[in-house]
């Protein structure tokens, strides 16, 4: 019969994994696992509460307050790389795996580093892919949603709207015709509206390029998943310009898989527009990962400047 608590390796690790809650979540969190007996008077005599009452890693990890997102960055932080759309279950099984082995100490032997760096790269090689294969779902949704509000498209059985968005989402608009124009729109309601009165009053309907060259994807350290993507601008039979939109997309705590816009800048250029040589069968974007990484701050999100095409 196994004995209850958790071993060394899965003390080390709680304990790392809980110092990402906010104070109080931790609070929160301790509250419930000692079922209000421990009243701790920092953060650290919390987590050892927390870790000295928890009879099984799956227990803790499963509690509600151990939000899917925490658990997603302290992988992340180990350099451990998974889907950002795993479910929390999944996540749980990777972390139990990961603790499962001894305390890692310093390689002592160059061989055992050189090991050690390379299974770094291969790990942010398949994070990066991951981000990539997010990003590359989430354009094929929003396009298709998008372009089913037009008159004559197909109707989706999903339903576009601010729920889409979050409630104070914003959204740089740019358009270069017979001249430059720009708009700017704040709050999930206005945002939706714009985006779907182009569609659905305006008649455009955008085809993204999502091959390699027309999109772009990248993760900020908080989290933060930044998708570039470039493509055409059609009405009816006519291929009007070409387009540039970028999206920061931030997962929802309390609905797991899923990811809602926080910001978004959108430039159409229109054919009369194009710079002499410039391409309209396959746009594409400019940008690099690590310049994506750059468009957020590390303080706040903020509306992008759209790409010069």
């Amino acid at each position: 019969m196994a004995s209850l608590g958790l071993s060394e390796r899965e003390q080390a690790g709680c304990r790392r994994l809980l110092e990402l809650l906010d104070t109080e979540e931790l609070l929160a969190l301790t509250d419930t696992v000692t079922n209000r007996l421990v009243h701790p008077e920092s953060r650290q005599e919390a987590i050892h509460a927390i870790v000295l009452y928890s009879r099984s890693v799956e227990e803790l990890l499963k509690r509600k307050k151990v939000y899917r997102e925490i658990i997603f960055k302290y992988l992340a932080t180990q350099g451990i790389a998974v889907s950002p759309s795993c479910e929390k279950h999944v996540l749980i099984d990777h972390v139990k795996q990961y603790w499962s082995g001894p305390l890692t100490t310093h390689a002592s032997a160059s061989g055992e580093k050189k090991t050690q760096a390379e299974s770094h790269e291969d790990s942010q090689k398949s994070q990066q892919d991951d981000i990539h294969n997010l990003g590359e779902e989430f354009c094929q949704w929003f396009f298709e949603l998008l372009n089913s509000q037009h008159p004559m498209g197909v109707k989706s059985e999903e339903t576009w709207g601010p729920q889409h968005f979050w409630d104070d989402a914003k959204m740089k608009f740019s358009y270069n015709t017979l001249e430059k124009n720009m708009e700017e729109y704040v709050g999930a309601e206005m945002v939706s509206l714009r985006l779907l009165s182009l569609v659905k009053e305006e008649y455009l309907l955008f085809n993204p390029n999502l091959h390699a060259s027309g999109l772009k994807c990248a993760m900020s350290p908080h989290g933060l998943v930044l998708v570039a993507v470039a493509g055409t601008v059609h009405r009816g039979n006519s291929c009007l310009g070409i387009f540039e939109q970028v999206f920061g997309l931030i997962s929802c705590p309390i609905r797991e898989n899923t990811w809602k816009i926080k910001v978004t800048s959108l430039k159409i250029v229109g054919q009369n527009a194009l710079e002499p040589g410039m391409q309209l069968e396959r746009p594409s974007i400019k940008y690099e990962s690590n310049q994506l990484q750059e468009l957020y701050d590390g303080k706040e999100l903020t509306v992008f400047e759209p790409q010069k095409f």
